[in-house]
Parts: structure tokens; C-alpha cells; sequence
């Protein structure tokens, strides 16, 4: 099972970066510092949809009604500023966008989040300083409803979801602005049924989902009323697959639209619930959408306000990095994630004002074939960790941006669901902590007193700076490396289908500090996982896998997880280097948004598109 990334933001105040004041205050299991953008203190007017028109439909002219307060709630979101109605935000897609469909192959996740919705969303009260979505992992607890209004388990294995009355299709043929029923809901997951295995994981030129394997029957008792039968009886499983999973299973599509064209994927056709209406797409270019004026939506936080506050969204399509910060050097861009240390260090140079936070990314490590010497030797796994200074990796290449602490199978920073380092015993501590002196020892000790020579392979897209400085630690303790670059598509060919690596791998991916969901973290490594290349046969592992699976309670999966953390960490497996992290850069004008995963981007999994650019407001 493959899912996106999860778990607690860990920010960072790069060099002169303006901060979030809302953000201000730490959680007691990580360190994150976060600032606020400069609150706002004109007073905006309601802003009047205007008519939209595209090629093949029209959408009808609503004026809002929607004002704006200036009364002090007493909540932590009054230091965002006062919201204020209409102007364009302005982002950007490194891909173009090819499929518009969620249940064909290669839909894009970009925008797609813009007219359609899900059953669930953010909390937008959560305060950041306790949980800030920083990626893509979304525990259950900081979940609400979206077009679910409210939901119960009514046995183990059936889930019952209460649709949200009043929400309606966008008023563009052929739904022409009819109500959302639960039977519009059925007939998007029936589109995932797979009549030949008889599972909802749909196949020939639709896309296919094993989140959605469990799923045995889904049917509408009533017009608000939905019911999900499943194979399990593991509550967080069942969430993860409704809440956290791709965009594309959970996607509501309208049915009407299908049923008329067979699929949507003519942008033309893109009915949804939505809080924006795409309204106009060039191929390599730009889509563009408007405000939907019988959008259902009013913010959680000022519940008076109707939603959208912004009145346009564009996304650029700009495949070049450097032409896309050059656009936001330039004010073209309201915001652009996913730069690198490097990158935002040289935008503070340039554009002091743009705001900066680091968000945490994937954890890179080493991982050695456990079934070939002399790999299968724990004390020499424990000597090739202790013989890397990660100390001084964090401090002089990174310069400072990420913690010095090695990771677990799951982030540090996932709190309530990982292995902190702060968590760790001494002892195990001490096994990680840099020691050539006992690496020396530990290498003698499995009969390798001179060291030995080996080679690693890894994919074009992991970082061989790195890797040099990696090479020349082993060297230290009298283990020669060697490097070998691969293509992505001969590594994966090489290590992850043939399993012919013998010696040593690392990928772009990363395997360890994970801020995906827990359950498919946990499986990675089960002896009968397909995708294990790592020659790892343990039973004493696989059974907590097993335990996470027939868990029947959200703390039962977090008790497997934790153990199958610990039990990696004492055989050391894989080698752990540091968690790494990627900068959002915003433009000080762009309120309500403090780096949120998925926000405005979806390339590594679901995106918020929809709710975050409803909820976030532009200075005038």
C-alpha cells in the first residue's frame, strides 16, 4: 500500500525570514518556530460575483452577500488580519496537466481540488501550534466534515456517513446547479468497482487503488445517507482510505457529466461541489478558475463569511524552476513551494519581504541487503551509522536547517505517531551517537578489522553531495564505497523489480522519517511485500505489521507502530542520515497560509487546493 506523506510540521526561521505570529508557540515533543504575516488593517467590502462564461456553459450571476468582521474573536487567528474579498492568487504547476478525470490514469493532482471536493477536510480552527498540517498525513482527530456533515461507525466494519444538506453541483449543464444526493456519491466509488475481482480497485483505463481493497460495498440507504461496508475492522485504515488517500479515490466527480460524455476528462466538463469553477485551461500554459457563487461554504473561523474570499485562482504551468522563483522574485507569484535551502537563501537576498518556512521532506538514509555479508552483521550496520557525522552534515551542509538527530521508520517530527529521538533511550542513543573509535571496534569485532570495500547504487535524483561526504566518513573507518548513478527508471528496474543489488542502495524516495501513513510504512518491510529489495526476512518484524492490520483502535496501530520503530532502530536498519526539508516561499500579501502540505501543490499526493484558497485572502 502506497500512501502520501503525514504528521507535524517542524519549522525553522530561515536567516531574516518574516515570521507567523499565530505560529509562534512550540508543541512540547518538537522544536518549531513559525511567524505571521503582518496583519491587515483596512477594511475590505463584499465583493459581487460576476457572471462566468466558457465555451460549452454558463454559470448564472449570484451576488454575495458575504461581509467581512473586524471584530476581535479572541481566537489565535486574529493575528492572521482582518479577511478581505476578491483579487487573484497566483500559483504554479511544474507539470502540465493532462487528466482531468479522477479515475483515469495520470489525473493530475494540482488543481483538481479547486471544483472538487471530499468527504472530509481540515479542521481550519486547529491552531498551528498544536497540529499544522504541514503534510500530507492527516490524523483522523484534526479531520472534519466536508460534504459529510457527520459519521459513525454503526459495527466494526461499517462505516455510516451523514451527508452535509444544501451543497449543490455548480450551476453548469448538465447538473445545472441540482443538490448533491448520496446517491452522486455511490456512483463515483461504483466507477472503482472492479467487476473481475470483485473489489473496488478498478483496472484497464482507469486508475487503481488498494486503499480502496477493503471496500466490499457502498450504498444509499436514503438521499443524505451513505454506508461503506469494509473486509477489516481497523477504524484507522478506514479513515486513512476516505480522508487521506489520493485525491483521485476520493475525488466527488458529478455523475450527471458521466453519464452524458462517458468520462470528464475534457476540461470542459468539470462539474464539482467546489469552491472555484475552471473556467478556462491552455495546454502548457495556465488554468484559470472564478469564485462559484452558490458555493455551500462559509469560514469555520468567522462563520458570517461566505466562501471564497479570493476571486480568481491561475496556475501557471512553468516547468523551470528557476523561471518560476524568477516569477516570484517579481511579484507573479503569490506563492511557490518546495524550494530548496539554497533557493530560499538567494530569494532573502533578493526579496527580503517574501516569508519563508521550512517544511519538513523525506528522510534519507543507506539500505543495505540484510541477506548478504556483510550487511547481515548488526554490529556492522550499527558501525556504518556510528561512523557518520551527522552533526556536522546538519550544520555545514545544510547549514543549520534540519535537526542533527537521526530518524526512525517514521519522522521525529510526527508527533503521536512516530519515534522521536527525545524519546529514545540512552543506550540506543549512544548506539547512533558518532564514534569512529567504536565503529573501528564494532567492524574488528565482526571480523573486519581492516574495513572492507563495497559499492552503492542509487537513483539520479538522490543527492550525490551528499553521498561524497558519506563516502568519505566510511572511509575514516576503513570502508571503501563506491558510487554508482542510475537512471530512475534502471535503479527501480534494478533494485525494486529484478532485487539484484547486492550490496548497498539509496533512493531519491527515502525510507526512513516517513510522513506518510503508518500502516504502509510498517508493510514496507514485511517479508512478502513486493517492493521489498532489501532481502529483509524477519518475523519478529512482520508481526507488527499484522498487529497494525488487525488492530481495532487508532491507539492499537500507533502501539505497532512505535514498536515497529523501536525494533528497526536496535538492528539499525536502514542506516540513518537526516531528515530533510523543503522551503514554501510566500509573498507577505498572502494571508491565512503558513506552509500547509498540499495546500496549493498536489505532486506528492492529495491537494487542499480547494479549501486553502477558499479560506486564504489577498491585501488589497
Amino acid at each position: 500500500m502506497k500512501k502520501r506523506i503525514i504528521g507535524v510540521l517542524i519549522t525553522f526561521l530561515i536567516a531574516t525570514s518574516l515570521a507567523l505570529a499565530s505560529c509562534s508557540s512550540s508543541t512540547t515533543s518538537s522544536t518549531s518556530t513559525t511567524s505571521t504575516l503582518p496583519a491587515t488593517t483596512s477594511t475590505p467590502t463584499a465583493i459581487t460575483s460576476t457572471a462566468v462564461t466558457s465555451t460549452t456553459s454558463t454559470v448564472s450571476t449570484v451576488a454575495s452577500t458575504a461581509t467581512v468582521t473586524t471584530t476581535s474573536t479572541g481566537n489565535w487567528w486574529d493575528n492572521l488580519g482582518t479577511p478581505q474579498y476578491g483579487g487573484t492568487l497566483t500559483l504554479y504547476s511544474s507539470v502540465d496537466v493532462t487528466v482531468f478525470d479522477p479515475a483515469l490514469e495520470g489525473f493530475n493532482y494540482n488543481i483538481i481540488g479547486g471544483w472538487m471536493e471530499r468527504l472530509f477536510m481540515d479542521n481550519w480552527l486547529t491552531a498551528p501550534s498544536d497540529y499544522n498540517f504541514s503534510t500530507a498525513f492527516r490524523p483522523a482527530n484534526y479531520e472534519v466534515g466536508c460534504l459529510a456533515s457527520d459519521w459513525e461507525f454503526t459495527d466494526p466494519s461499517t462505516l455510516t456517513v451523514h451527508l452535509r444538506q444544501g451543497v449543490y453541483w455548480q450551476n453548469i449543464a448538465p447538473a445545472n446547479g441540482r443538490e448533491l444526493v448520496a446517491s452522486d456519491i455511490v456512483a463515483h466509488y461504483t466507477r472503482w468497482y472492479n467487476s473481475s475481482t470483485g473489489g473496488y480497485t478498478v483496472d484497464g483505463p482507469h486508475a487503481t487503488s488498494n486503499y480502496l481493497a477493503d471496500l466490499t460495498s457502498i450504498t444509499a440507504p436514503d438521499n443524505f445517507t451513505v454506508v461503506f461496508k469494509w473486509s477489516i475492522t481497523n477504524p484507522d485504515w478506514v479513515y486513512e482510505c476516505l480522508m487521506l488517500s489520493g485525491t483521485a479515490e476520493n475525488s466527488i466527480e458529478c455523475p450527471d457529466a458521466v453519464a452524458l460524455y462517458g468520462n470528464v476528462n475534457d476540461w470542459h466538463h468539470a462539474i464539482g461541489t467546489g469552491p472555484f469553477i475552471l473556467t478556462d485551461f491552455v495546454d502548457n500554459s495556465s488554468a484559470t478558475m472564478v469564485s462559484n457563487p452558490n458555493y455551500w461554504g462559509y469560514d469555520e473561523r468567522y462563520p458570517q463569511n461566505k466562501l471564497p474570499y479570493v476571486q480568481t485562482v491561475k496556475y501557471l504551468i512553468i516547468p523551470d524552476s528557476t523561471t518560476a522563483l524568477a516569477a516570484l522574485r517579481t511579484g507573479k507569484l503569490d506563492n511557490l513551494d518546495g524550494a530548496t535551502i539554497q533557493q530560499a537563501q538567494a530569494v532573502a537576498s533578493t526579496n527580503p519581504q517574501i516569508i519563508r518556512t521550512t517544511v519538513p521532506s523525506i528522510g534519507e538514509d543507506i539500505d543495505p541487503r540484510m541477506d548478504t555479508a556483510p550487511f547481515n552483521d548488526v554490529r556492522v550496520r550499527q558501525a556504518m551509522q556510528q561512523a557518520l557525522d551527522l552533526g556536522s552534515i546538519a550544520k555545514d551542509y545544510y547549514q543549520g536547517f534540519v535537526s542533527p538527530n537521526p530518524d526512525s521508520l517514521t519522522s521525529q517530527y510526527m508527533t503521536g505517531w512516530g519515534f522521536p529521538y527525545s524519546q529514545w533511550p540512552q543506550t540506543l542513543q549512544a548506539q547512533f551517537a558518532y564514534n569512529t573509535t567504536n565503529a573501528k571496534a564494532l567492524l574488528a569485532a565482526a571480523g573486519y578489522p581492516n574495513g572492507f570495500n563495497t559499492s552503492i547504487v542509487v537513483d539520479q535524483y538522490f543527492d550525490t553531495s551528499l553521498l561524497d561526504i558519506v563516502q568519505s566518513d566510511f572511509a575514516a573507518v576503513g570502508i571503501n564505497m563506491s558510487i554508482q548513478v542510475l537512471p530512475l527508471p534502471s535503479y527501480n528496474s534494478l533494485v525494486g523489480t529484478q532485487h539484484k543489488q547486492t550490496a548497498l542502495n539509496a533512493g531519491s524516495a527515502g525510507n526512513l522519517g516517513k510522513t506518510t501513513e503508518p500502516i504502509s510504512e510498517i508493510g514496507k518491510y514485511i517479508t512478502t511485500n513486493s517492493t521489498n529489495s532489501w532481502g529483509f526476512n524477519d518475523p519478529n518484524y512482520n508481526a507488527f505489521y499484522t498487529q497494525a492490520q488487525n488492530a481495532t483502535s487508532v491507539d492499537g496501530v500507533k502501539a505497532a507502530l512505535l514498536g515497529a520503530n523501536q525494533y528497526l532502530l536496535q538492528i539499525h536498519f536502514p542506516i540513518s542520515l537526516l531528515q530533510t526539508v523543503t522551503v514554501s516561499l510566500t509573498q507577505p500579501t498572502l494571508h491565512g497560509y503558513y506552509g500547509q502540505n498540499d495546500a496549493f501543490t498536489g505532486s506528492y499526493g492529495p491537494t487542499c487546493l480547494g479549501f486553502y484558497a477558499a479560506r486564504c485572502w489577498l491585501s488589497q
